[in-house]
C-alpha cells in the first residue's frame, strides 16, 4: 500500500512544523501553570515566533521549491512576508500583554495559543499552491480569530461582532469554495501553477471558469475587507477586544495580499482582463465609501476599521496596474509587461508591509491608554494627549500623518509608489480618484491631532506605561519616521522577493 509514497521535503515547511509542534506543546503545558499574568505562555510564545525566523533564516534559498505533491510552495515573496508575519505577531504580543493582563476573562492560555494558531494559518496561507492549501489556511485563521473575538464572554457587543463574524465567514468561506470547485471543473486541476498551465493552453471551459472566478473574488474579497464585502470590519473591529482588532487589523492583511498574488497573479493570469476590472471597481468603491464614512464616526476603533476598508483599496490599485502589456492576437490574452509588473506588484506589497506597521502602531496606542476596566475607543478619549504625555501625543501624530499619506513618513511613500505604478500603467484618472479620496480621507486623521493639541483633556492623570510597552511603541512610531526618509530599504526587498518569485 505504501510502495509508492515518496517522503516529501519537510525543509520548506520547517517554521509551520515548528509552530504546530510548539503551540500544542504550549497548550499542555499552561494547563500546569498557575500564574495569573500568564508569564510563562507570553515568553513562551514570543520565544516560538523568534524561533521561527531563525528557522526560516537558516532554510532561506534563492529558489522555489515546492513539496507536499506542489500543494506548498517555498519562494522569496513567501520568506519575505512570513518574516514580517513573525515581527508584527510578536509586535502583537507585547502590545497586548498588559491589556491582557488587567482583564481576567482574556488571560488564559489559551489567548496566546490562539494567536499562534492563527499565524499558522497566514503562514500556510502565504505558501499555498494549491486551492485546498489556501482553504485550510483561511479557515484556520478564520476559526481561531472567531474564538478569540468571542473570550470576552462578558461582554454582550464581543458576542455579537463574534456572531457576525462567524456567519459572514462561513458565507464568505462558501463562496470561496464554489468559486475553487467550478474552477476545478473547467481546469481539472487544484494546483494553482497547473491552473495557470491550463489556461495558458486554451483547455479549460470559458463559461465555468468566469462564474467561478467570480465566486473565487468574492471570497476574497471578504478576506480583504474591501466593498461590497466590507460590513463585518467596522462590527468586528468595534465589538472585538481591542488586543484582538489590533491582531485582525495588522498581520492578516499579509497574508491576504499573498493569497492575491497565489490565486490572480499567479493563476489566473490569462484571466485578466476579467478580474481586473472587478477589482478595480472594488478599489475605487472602497476608497469612497471607507473615507467618507469613517468621517462619521466617533469610535476610533471603528474609524480605523473605514480607513482599513480604504487602504485595502488603495492596495488593490497596486495589483491592478500589474496588468498592462500588448493583447494576444489569437487568444486576446493581456501578455504581461514584466516591467510594469515587478513596479506594480511591489508597490502593493509594499503599502501592505506600510499599512501592517502603522496599523499597530496606532492600535498599539489605544492600548497603551487603555487601562482595568476602561476602553480608551473613542475620539474624545484622545482630547488633550498631549498635556498628558507629549511623547506619545508626539508617536501618535507621526502615525496619524502617516496614515493620511503626509510627507515625509513611510504611509506617504507608501501612497506615492502605487500611484506612480497606476500611472506609469496608464490609468491616470484612478491616479486622480486615489488622491482626491486621500485628501478626504487626511481630515479623520488630523482631527485626532487636533483633538490632542488643541482640545482640553477630560482626564488629566499622566499616562503610565510599562518600559517594555514604551520601548515597542516608540520604537514603532520612529519607525515610520524613518522608513519615510530611508523607504528605500523595504521597497528593494519587496522588488527583490517578488522578482525571484513570480513565474513569467
Amino acid at each position: 500500500m505504501f510502495d509508492n509514497f515518496v517522503v516529501p521535503n519537510l525543509q520548506p515547511a520547517a517554521p509551520e512544523i515548528f509552530l504546530v509542534v510548539m503551540a500544542s506543546a504550549i497548550l499542555l503545558i499552561d494547563l500546569f501553570i498557575k500564574d495569573s499574568r500568564r508569564t510563562v505562555t507570553f515568553a513562551l510564545s514570543v520565544l516560538t515566533l523568534l524561533g521561527c525566523a531563525v528557522i526560516q533564516f537558516l532554510t532561506w534559498t534563492p529558489d522555489i521549491t515546492y513539496t507536499f505533491s506542489n500543494m506548498f510552495v517555498d519562494d522569496q515573496m513567501a520568506d519575505v512576508l512570513k518574516l514580517f508575519l513573525y515581527l508584527a505577531v510578536v509586535m502583537v504580543l507585547f502590545y497586548s500583554r498588559a491589556y491582557v493582563v488587567d482583564r481576567s476573562e482574556m488571560n488564559k492560555g489559551e489567548y496566546y495559543v490562539l494567536t499562534l494558531f492563527a499565524t499558522l494559518g497566514m503562514m500556510v496561507m502565504i505558501s499555498a499552491n494549491n486551492f485546498v492549501t489556501v482553504y485550510i489556511g483561511i479557515e484556520l485563521l478564520s476559526l481561531s480569530l472567531y474564538a478569540m473575538v468571542a473570550m470576552n464572554r462578558a461582554s454582550l457587543a464581543a458576542s455579537e461582532a463574534a456572531m457576525k463574524y462567524f456567519v459572514l465567514g462561513a458565507l464568505a468561506s462558501g463562496l470561496l469554495l464554489y468559486g475553487m470547485s467550478m474552477i476545478y471543473g473547467a481546469t481539472g486541476s487544484l494546483e494553482i501553477t497547473a491552473i495557470a498551465e491550463v489556461l495558458r493552453n486554451g483547455g479549460a471551459n470559458g463559461n465555468l471558469l468566469i462564474f467561478g472566478l467570480i465566486f473565487l473574488i468574492a471570497g476574497m474579497a471578504f478576506k480583504l475587507g474591501v466593498v461590497p464585502f466590507h460590513m463585518w470590519i467596522p462590527d468586528v473591529y468595534h465589538g472585538a477586544p481591542t488586543s484582538v482588532t489590533l491582531l485582525i487589523g495588522s498581520a492578516p492583511k499579509l497574508a491576504a495580499f499573498a493569497i492575491v498574488m497565489r490565486l490572480l497573479v499567479s493563476g489566473l493570469f490569462p484571466l485578466a482582463a476579467e478580474w481586473q476590472n472587478m477589482l478595480i471597481i472594488m478599489a475605487v468603491l472602497s476608497m469612497a465609501i471607507g473615507n467618507l464614512a469613517a468621517i462619521a464616526q466617533t469610535n476610533i476603533k471603528r474609524m480605523l476599521a473605514y480607513s482599513a476598508i480604504s487602504h485595502m483599496g488603495f492596495m488593490l490599485l497596486g495589483i491592478v496596474s500589474g496588468v498592462v502589456g500588448s493583447v494576444d492576437p489569437v487568444t486576446g490574452d493581456i501578455i504581461r509587461d514584466a516591467r510594469f509588473a515587478l513596479n506594480a506588484y511591489s508597490s502593493a506589497m509594499f503599502y501592505v508591509v506600510s499599512y501592517v506597521l502603522m496599523s499597530l502602531g496606532t492600535f498599539g496606542m489605544i492600548l497603551l491608554m487603555s487601562r482595568s476596566g476602561f476602553e480608551a475607543d473613542t475620539l474624545d478619549d484622545f482630547k488633550g494627549l498631549n498635556q498628558r504625555s507629549p511623547w506619545f501625543a508626539a508617536i501618535m501624530m507621526m502615525l496619524m500623518f502617516s496614515m493620511a499619506g503626509i510627507p515625509f513618513f513611510i504611509g506617504f511613500f507608501a501612497k506615492f509608489t502605487v500611484l506612480m505604478a497606476v500611472i506609469a500603467a496608464g490609468y491616470i484618472w484612478f491616479a486622480i480618484v486615489a488622491v482626491l479620496f486621500s485628501l478626504i480621507g487626511a481630515f479623520y486623521y488630523l482631527r485626532v491631532v487636533k483633538l490632542m493639541y488643541f482640545d482640553a483633556p477630560q482626564d488629566e492623570t499622566p499616562i503610565a506605561a510599562d518600559a517594555d510597552m514604551r520601548l515597542l511603541i516608540s520604537a514603532n512610531g520612529i519607525a515610520v519616521a524613518l522608513f519615510g526618509l530611508f523607504p528605500q530599504v523595504i521597497m528593494t526587498l519587496c522588488a527583490f522577493s517578488l522578482l525571484r518569485s513570480l513565474t513569467p
